[in-house]
Formats: structure tokens, C-alpha cells, sequence
């Protein structure tokens, strides 16, 4: 069957709500987005004018405090434009870019956290060869893995949800482009696709999260070697890990996994979306002496060197 695609753009229903309610929803996600912007360029300049920045664990978390504001910039501004806009839609080209750089993004957060467990896995299971295993290097050869893997996987969505001929209807149910919503438009028999969209993005969601809960159960059974002041803290870091990696996992695998969504994916999103992009600059900076020492240098210095 020759792909026609007589639709040209897409309409977000996900936004359709009472007046009062988008106005609310309006100034919530707006707040959202700036505290995301700006809690993850604290750290991230925190961590770049700082010696933290020759630790492992804090280069990979530099990483994930860049791409927290890339990835909520490919969905939430567009979600809060339409939230006072009278025409909320998107033109089938502007659709696909979206799509492509928020499963790209998204990707690259994914490998990111992998890289982080399997630092902590090292450190805390072979701290002998730890500046060995986890040297320089191989952190950055793990970053571009890291981006290199994700750019496949978001090429891989992009191609499935192109070959899909579209000639309406044209109305999403949801804020944003993404392939299982979109799988719903197609005119044509889209189980092949279900099923690829399931093997790209839920198995890769939910092998990756068993992977890390592994490797975290495995952490906790080495710390039973350590002293208590290493347990504590190795535990205060793990629980850090182990929260950033249930806000974003979980709802990922409830949206991608079933082949029909048999729960609302708009709430889920929101999760991996804004709630966990949100939350990470705190989960990582409460309970850590070592950032929030930082913190107090690197921006005292800027505050004196501001009013010189």
C-alpha cells in the first residue's frame, strides 16, 4: 500500500479543558518550566566551576542537568503556548521534529542514569579499581555512547510512525506528538508498528529499569562490608538514584508497554515529562553536603565577583 498522507497537521485535544482550569494549569506548568531551567543550572554551573567536576559521579550528573532542560523544552513550552492559544496545532513536519527530539532527549537521560548506577556499581563494589574501571575517559566514551544509542532509538520511532499513511482524522489526544498517539491515526492496520513501537521504547524501558534495580540490589548487598558512616552515605546517594530512576521509569513503561493504552498516558507523561526534570536537581542536592558545599563556594564567588 502506497503512504498517502492527506493530513498536514494535528490537533492537541490534550489541552482542552474549562477556562479557569487552563489558566491555573497555565501558571503551574509555566512555574514548572522555570524552576526546571533554572534548579538544573545551579547544578550544572555548580558542578562545572567546581571540583566536582573531576568526580565521576558528578560529570555524568552535570550531563543529566543539561539534558533535564533540553528534553522538558521539547515539550513543555509548546504545552503551555497551547494552553492560551484558541488554535492548538501543529503542522505534520513541526510534529515529527518534536517526536524525534523528545524520544532522542529522552534517550539520552536514559543512558545517562545507566551510566550513573553503573558508576555507583564500581565505587561501591570495587572501590580498589574504581579510578581504573571509571577513569576520565571512559566516562566520556560512555556520554557518547550514551548519545550515540539514543539518536537510534528516536530514528528508529521517527521511521515506524513515517512509513504510517495519515488521512485523518487529525486530532490528538494528548499534549504532545508521540507514537502511540499517533499510532491511533493511521489509516491503515498498525499492529506491526504497535509491536515495534513496543520493542523500541517499553522493552527498552522496562529492561533498562530492571537492570538498574539489579544493580541497586546488588549495591546493597555489598554494603553490608562497608563501615556504617560508608553505609550511610553510599545509601543517601543510592536513594537519591533510586527516586530519579521510579519518577521516570514506571510511568515510561505504563505509557509504552501495553499495546493499547489501557490507562490514560497523558497523566503519566507528566511524570517523565515535568515532575522528574523537576524533582532531580532537589533529589540531588537535599541530602548531599558535598554539592550544597559547592553550591555555597562557586556561587558566593559569582555573587563577589557580580558586585566588584
Amino acid at each position: 500500500m502506497e503512504n498517502q498522507n492527506n493530513v498536514t497537521e494535528f490537533i492537541f485535544l490534550g489541552v482542552l479543558m474549562k477556562k479557569e482550569i487552563k489558566i491555573m494549569c497555565f501558571v503551574i506548568f509555566t512555574a514548572c518550566y522555570l524552576a526546571i531551567i533554572l534548579g538544573n543550572f545551579v547544578v550544572f554551573i555548580t558542578i562545572t566551576y567546581s571540583h566536582l567536576m573531576q568526580q565521576p559521579m558528578y560529570y555524568f550528573l552535570c550531563h543529566l542537568s543539561f539534558m533535564d532542560p533540553c528534553f522538558t523544552s521539547a515539550i513543555i513550552p509548546r504545552m503551555i503556548s497551547d494552553l492560551i492559544s484558541s488554535r492548538k496545532a501543529i503542522s505534520f513536519n513541526c510534529c515529527m521534529i518534536q517526536l524525534f527530539s523528545f524520544h532522542f532527549l529522552a534517550g539520552v537521560e536514559i543512558f545517562i542514569l545507566v551510566s550513573m548506577a553503573f558508576d555507583r556499581y564500581v565505587a561501591i563494589c570495587k572501590p580498589l579499581h574504581y579510578s581504573t574501571i571509571v577513569n576520565r575517559q571512559r566516562c566520556k566514551m560512555l556520554i557518547l555512547v550514551a548519545w550515540v544509542l539514543a539518536f537510534w532509538h528516536s530514528i528508529a520511532q521517527l521511521f515506524t510512525i513515517l512509513n504510517l499513511p495519515f488521512c485523518g482524522p487529525n486530532q490528538i489526544d494528548h499534549y504532545m506528538c508521540d507514537s502511540k498517539v499517533l499510532l491511533k491515526l493511521a489509516c491503515t492496520d498498525t499492529y506491526v508498528a504497535n509491536i515495534l513501537v513496543i520493542a523500541n521504547s517499553g522493552m527498552i524501558a522496562l529492561l533498562t529499569f530492571l537492570v538498574l534495580v539489579a544493580s541497586y540490589i546488588i549495591i546493597l548487598y555489598n554494603l553490608r562490608k562497608h563501615s556504617s558512616e560508608s553505609r550511610r552515605k553510599a545509601l543517601y546517594t543510592c536513594a537519591s538514584h533510586v527516586m530519579v530512576v521510579l519518577f521516570f521509569f514506571v510511568p515510561a513503561i505504563i505509557t509504552y508497554m501495553p499495546p493499547e493504552g489501557f490507562l490514560n498516558e497523558k497523566e503519566f507523561s507528566v511524570f517523565y515529562t515535568v515532575v522528574s526534570p523537576l524533582l532531580n536537581p532537589l533529589i540531588y542536592t537535599l541530602r548531599n553536603n558535598e554539592m550544597k558545599n559547592a553550591m555555597r563556594k562557586v556561587w558566593s564567588t559569582k555573587v563577589k565577583m557580580l558586585f566588584k
